[in-house]
C-alpha cells in the first residue's frame, strides 16, 4: 500500500503537467477533512484498483487523486469518498438498494452520513442518473442505430408530442442539484462546496460507431443532452454559492473516440481498465487536476 502510494503521488505530478495539461502554480488552500460523494464517474468501476465495496469504488478515481495532491489521502480522518456506482440525487439522503426476486437489497448508507460539522472541502459529482438520463442513453441508442445508421433514431425515440424527454427531465435534475448543496451545506456549513460537471463522451464532429455505436446523428443529439445537463450543474452551483468545476470543455480531444487519449471508455467494458462508456484513469487524473487549480484559483473559505 505504501509504495502503491508512492507510486500515485509521483504518478499524478507527472499527469498534471503533462498529458492532463491543467496544472496550477499556486497551491490549494489546506484541508482538514475532504469528502467526495458521487456516482459512477466519481467513483471509478473497474479502475484498478477497487475497494472492498458495492459501489465499485476505486482507489485511483479522482477523489482519491485530488487528496493525494491535497496531502491529505493517507492522514487518518482527513479523506472519506462514499462516491458509489448508480447513485442519482436522492442517494445523498436514501440508501441505495440493488433490486432482487424478494425483497430489495440495501447495501450502501446515505451518502451524506459521511458530512459531518468539522467537514471543510465537499466534491460532488452527481445527476447523470436523475430521471434515467444517461442510463437510457447508453442501453438504448446502440440498439437503435442498425434501423437508421445515418439519421437520429434515439432522438426520435425519446421525443414525445414534440418534447425531447430526456433534455426536458434535466430541468428537474437542477432542482434536485440545488437541494444537495444545500444539504450538504446544512450538515457541514464551514465546508468548500464543489460541483463536479461530465467529461464529453462524444467528438464534436465525426464518429467512431467501433466504440460509440449511436447512429451518426445521434452523436449531435447525445452531445447536446450532455452539455444540458453540465449546464444544469454550473446552474445549480451558480444559485447556491457552490463551485463549478468544468470538465467537458476540457476534455476536447479526449472523448471515447480519441483513442489513447481518452479520458472515457468506449462500449466495451474492460476489467482492467474500466466500464463501459465510464471515465479511465487518465481522465480521473486529469479531473483531480481541473478540481486542485480550481481550488487554487478560487477565494479561502
Amino acid at each position: 500500500m505504501k509504495v502503491s502510494r508512492i507510486v500515485l503521488a509521483a504518478a499524478l505530478a507527472v499527469a498534471t503537467v503533462t498529458g492532463a495539461g491543467v496544472a496550477s502554480a499556486a497551491p490549494a488552500p489546506a484541508f482538514r477533512h475532504y469528502v467526495a460523494l458521487g456516482d459512477s464517474y466519481t467513483a471509478g468501476p473497474l479502475i484498478p484498483w477497487q475497494s472492498a465495496s458495492w459501489c465499485f469504488r476505486s482507489n485511483n478515481n479522482y477523489p482519491s487523486w485530488l487528496a493525494t495532491r491535497l496531502g491529505i489521502y493517507a492522514t487518518p480522518g482527513a479523506f472519506t469518498d462514499v462516491s458509489c456506482s448508480s447513485a442519482d440525487t436522492t442517494n445523498m439522503t436514501r440508501q441505495q438498494t440493488v433490486p432482487s426476486e424478494d425483497a430489495p437489497i440495501t447495501y450502501e448508507y446515505p451518502q451524506f452520513d459521511a458530512l459531518t460539522p468539522d467537514t471543510d472541502l465537499v466534491t460532488i459529482g452527481i445527476g447523470g442518473n436523475d430521471a434515467s438520463v444517461f442510463g437510457s442513453m447508453i442501453y438504448i441508442c446502440p440498439g437503435l442505430r442498425a434501423a437508421d445508421p445515418t439519421g437520429s433514431p434515439c432522438r426520435e425515440h425519446f421525443t414525445v408530442d414534440g418534447v425531447e424527454t430526456l433534455t426536458a427531465a434535466i430541468t428537474g435534475t437542477e432542482r434536485n442539484l440545488e437541494k444537495v448543496v444545500k444539504g450538504a451545506r446544512a450538515l457541514s456549513p464551514g465546508a468548500k462546496i464543489v460541483l463536479v460537471g461530465y467529461p464529453r463522451l462524444v467528438p464534436p464532429s465525426g464518429y467512431c460507431p467501433d466504440q460509440i455505436p449511436f447512429a451518426d446523428g445521434d452523436y449531435r443529439w447525445f452531445d447536446g443532452v450532455e452539455r444540458t445537463l453540465n449546464a444544469a450543474l454550473a446552474k445549480a452551483a451558480k444559485k447556491t454559492g457552490a463551485t463549478y468545476v468544468d470538465t467537458y470543455g476540457p476534455s476536447l480531444g479526449h472523448d471515447a473516440c480519441a483513442g489513447s487519449a481518452a479520458w472515457v471508455n468506449g462500449q466495451y467494458t474492460n476489467l482492467v481498465k474500466a466500464v463501459a462508456y465510464h471515465p479511465v484513469l487518465a481522465g480521473m487524473q486529469a479531473e483531480a487536476g481541473l478540481i486542485y487549480q480550481a481550488l487554487a484559483a478560487g477565494p479561502q473559505r
